[in-house]
Order: C-alpha cells, then structure tokens, then sequence
C-alpha cells in the first residue's frame, strides 16, 4: 500500500509531538527537530508493537495515536539511557567546553 500525503503528514506530526513529548519526560528538552521526530517515529513502531501485548487499548484518533507514540518513545529514551550508563545525554554532549574549561560565553 502506497502512503497518501495526508498519512505521511500523519506520520511527521505525530512523530515529532511524540517525540518532543518523550523528550520533555525523560530528559527535560527536546532534541531538536529532527532529534524528536526520529525518537517519536520510532517510538510509535515500538508502542505499536508495545501496548497491544500489554493488553492497553488506547482507542482510534490522533490523540490516541500521540500517546502511543510517546509511549513508546519514552520506552525507547529509557532503554537508551540504561544502556549509555544512566548519565543521559545532557552530561556527555551538552555540558558545554566552555564551562568545563573556565571559559565564559558573550
């Protein structure tokens, strides 16, 4: 079956709000934007797959689809973070040189 435009739009939005909602729950900030829409794509296949052997039903909808995507958007950013050693991202890359080296920012 061939995506139409209005599904891949679907896809791009519920994405990137999933994602940017995961972001805002495991970490405090998004990733950016295309950070938060591959986070929330992914995230979407893994509720997909996720919920319905939980047995959680979430219902039909974009707001059900958006959840579900967070959902497993949030699975995702907590299996990544217990592999990379529980430090989360804003320690390894966004810690700044700057600050790390006395350095002042204008």
């Amino acid at each position: 079956m061939m995506l139409s435009d209005n599904s891949l739009l679907v896809i791009l939005v519920v994405g990137l709000l999933a994602g940017w909602l995961a972001g805002q729950v495991v970490r405090g900030a998004g990733f950016g934007l295309i950070g938060d829409l591959v986070v929330g794509i992914i995230g979407a296949f893994i509720g997909d797959w996720l919920l319905p052997r939980l047995g959680v039903h979430l219902g039909v909808g974009m707001v059900a689809l958006i959840v579900d995507a967070t959902i497993g958007a949030v699975a995702l950013l907590l299996i990544l973070r217990l592999f990379s050693g529980g430090g989360g991202w804003g320690n390894r890359w966004s810690g700044g040189w700057g600050r790390s080296r006395g350095w002042r920012r204008w």
